[in-house]
């Protein structure tokens, strides 16, 4: 008997948001800029909670902190245009952001409402609370739902949701941050799909020269790629937006509170 030469199982039915997702990403006119911030400080307050406390804050939390913060000051970041061509700009920052359970096995997209009106440690908690019980997800069990509906009705789904900003704030979020280079520190950015008119990806951390107060040091830098819908957000708002979201991280945003 020949030795088979391939192993076959399902396709995973909650991969199918990456391919909706990248279906509805095409149609959009998205622009990148690649950053990177000098994140020394608030990852030495990371260092030090760990060795007094034992415990592991949350980095991402910290940045969705400094993102709807930053946001908040800038709200045409997360606005959207509706069916009569009008600009939503909401007034809470919902952060969508794909959590990994303490299992391991599964990355579950969370929403952090209001992340404009909650301190980083009520960010840390609710995302190490997704991951301790992913079924205390409020959407969860509506994504199980809308997996297994046929591709055509999920897509025409999505296109009714991309013209009620109000749908797709509270099925999607207002903004996106991804943190792919938070496990295994892998160096680099990260180029993602852009659905929503601003998001940010995180990539490596990396140690490396800087410039502080006429003094070469090392320093550690995060990568990170914003994507913005260039159909809602110009060049020079963002590079605004770039400079408020920079200052924020750098000087520890929230972590005191």
């Amino acid at each position: 008997m020949k030795k088979a030469e391939y192993t076959a199982k399902p396709f995973p039915k909650n991969r199918r948001l990456v391919v909706d997702a990248g279906f509805m990403a095409h149609r959009k006119h998205v622009i990148y800029a690649l950053m990177e911030v000098d994140v020394t400080k608030p990852r030495q307050f990371f260092r030090e909670h760990k060795v007094n406390s034992g415990e592991s804050l949350s980095f991402t939390a910290f940045i969705i902190t400094c993102l709807g913060r930053a946001v908040e000051m800038d709200r045409n970041m997360h606005a959207y245009r509706n069916w009569r061509g009008r600009l939503i700009l909401f007034h809470e920052v919902d952060v969508h952001t794909p959590i990994e359970t303490e299992s391991g096995r599964a990355t579950l997209p969370h929403i952090i409402r209001g992340a404009n009106n909650k301190t980083f440690y009520d960010i840390h908690s609710e995302i190490r609370a997704i991951q301790a019980d992913p079924e205390s997800d409020p959407i969860s069990r509506k994504i199980e739902w809308f997996v297994r509906l046929p591709g055509f009705i999920r897509r025409g789904l999505y296109w009714i949701f991309t013209r009620n900003p109000q749908l797709w704030k509270r099925y999607g979020g207002t903004v996106t941050v991804s943190a792919i280079g938070m496990i295994g520190q892998v160096p680099g950015w990260g180029i993602p799909f852009g659905n929503h008119t601003l998001g940010l990806t995180l990539g490596g951390i990396v140690e490396k020269p800087g410039v502080v107060n006429g003094r070469i040091e090392i320093r550690e830098y995060l990568n990170i790629t914003l994507s913005m819908n260039h159909d809602i957000i110009d060049g020079a708002p963002a590079a605004r937006f770039f400079e408020k979201l920079k200052d924020l991280i750098e000087n520890g945003y929230g972590l005191g509170e």
